[in-house]
């Protein structure tokens, strides 16, 4: 399976949330979090993943409502 990491506001979001986001088995994008790091001071998440393509990456993001600036 592809790895991929992303990079996306903290908007929404917060320690709560982004751990239960972290063990949430693969859903319908089957998007799987190995690690999510965030700081809050900055603003920002990086989201360490594995997917089978970067549009399950963006398409699992784009349903939660988190608009991601950057997938690689």
């Amino acid at each position: 399976m592809p790895r991929f990491i992303d990079v996306h506001p903290m908007k929404g979001l917060d320690g709560a949330l982004i751990r239960k986001l972290q063990n949430t088995l693969a859903g319908e994008f089957r998007v799987t979090h190995l690690n999510i790091m965030y700081n809050p001071e900055v603003d920002q998440c990086y989201c360490l993943i594995d997917a089978s393509t970067m549009e399950a990456v963006q398409k699992h993001h784009d349903k939660l409502g988190i608009k991601w600036d950057y997938v690689s």
